[in-house]
């Protein structure tokens, strides 16, 4: 591990309770089909015979895909109507994702990956790294993102787009000064972190890599509980957890950096 790098490390023994969920998760996340479901059923919900055709599998094998997802709560069924046929209209099983399911995934898999998990005699740090690699390439299309942890925007997510994001609370007084479609613009009720036209603070990214700078915030940032000082670029890893000013008005940032370490 990188000497300076402050994120705590959590030893898990391998009959431990939380490492068997972890584990029984990871294998429900485990399939590109089971992940091409969920970006499918983006869109709206469909019925198991569609999104069978959509994935190119058996209707059989779709309805076990289906009820692994249902069982870790990141989609539910309801009754809906099928499409017509020569003898009416039937009632169908829909298919949808939970409000926030696939933000949620990738927050999950971004706390236990920002905890540096190292399991005594098991492989479940690298399952943790494949499973959210192919979800970055499947769901995020391996973009770069930022997703909030609690307050009014959690598990709300943020794609990385272009050279320079702006982080910081929203500002109606000064909306000409920054740009809503690519910076990172919060909900008022973060209280505690400055006004995105000042900003709070900064990601930019060159040929190396990401990185994240504090700008002069009241607040101030801190990255893996490690304080930032004002216009200091420190570099971005994988699941780092951001903070912007601390407390319930402060606000919790995981980053996701396909590729990176």
């Amino acid at each position: 591990m990188d000497p300076a790098d402050k994120s705590p490390t959590l030893i898990v023994h391998e009959d431990s309770d939380s490492l068997e969920e972890l584990s029984e998760y990871l294998d429900v996340l485990s399939s590109s089909a089971r992940l091409r479901i969920l970006k499918f059923l983006e869109r709206k919900p469909r019925d198991a015979r569609s999104i069978s055709k959509e994935i190119e599998t058996s209707y059989e094998n779709t309805k076990k895909h289906l009820d692994k997802l249902l069982s870790i709560g990141v989609i539910k069924k309801e009754a809906g109507l099928g499409a017509p046929t020569s003898k009416g209209i039937h009632p169908v099983w829909e298919y949808s994702l939970v409000p926030g399911g696939l933000e949620a995934i990738i927050r999950n898999l971004g706390l236990f990956s920002n905890t540096r998990v190292q399991v005594v005699g098991s492989e479940i740090a690298r399952r943790l790294d494949e499973v959210k690699g192919t979800l970055s390439k499947e769901v995020l299309g391996n973009a770069p993102a930022a997703i909030v942890l609690g307050g009014p925007d959690d598990k709300k997510v943020f794609l990385l787009k272009g050279e320079s994001v702006a982080v910081g609370r929203n500002d109606p007084e000064n909306a000409a000064s920054f740009r809503p479609e690519r910076d990172i613009v919060l909900a008022d009720n973060y209280s505690a972190v400055t006004r995105v036209s000042r900003p709070h603070a900064k990601f930019t990214r060159d040929k190396s890599g990401w990185y994240i700078e504090d700008c002069g915030s009241t607040g101030g940032t801190q990255l893996n509980n490690h304080k930032l000082e004002k216009g200091v670029k420190n570099a971005l890893h994988d699941s780092d957890l951001i903070e912007l000013a601390k407390g319930i008005s402060g606000v919790r940032l995981v980053v996701i950096l396909p590729g990176a370490q």
